[in-house]
């Protein structure tokens, strides 16, 4: 398993924390999330990611489902920042 750190900004955090697509999506393969907000406010959230490992993440980012799913929670894609432990 590979461990990633996830930072994007999103429409609604409150939304997207009570979403159930990042479960629908990432648990048929095998990733957890533990989910993170900025106490300050922003729109900024943050994920902790176990992944089988990277390139099956960067496949199911890329997808139609993901696509769809980052709709619906609000996710604004080209703010994604993805960490790899090092």
């Amino acid at each position: 398993m590979e461990t990633l750190l996830v930072f994007h900004e999103v429409d609604d955090v409150d939304h997207w924390l009570a979403s159930p697509k990042r479960e629908e999506l990432f648990g048929p393969l095998g990733m957890t999330a533990r989910t993170f907000r900025d106490p300050a406010g922003s729109n900024r959230v943050g994920l902790i990611v176990e992944v089988p490992d990277v390139a099956t993440w960067e496949e199911a980012l890329k997808t139609d489902a993901a696509a769809d799913a980052m709709k619906i929670d609000g996710v604004r894609p080209q703010t994604i920042l993805g960490l790899v432990e090092a």
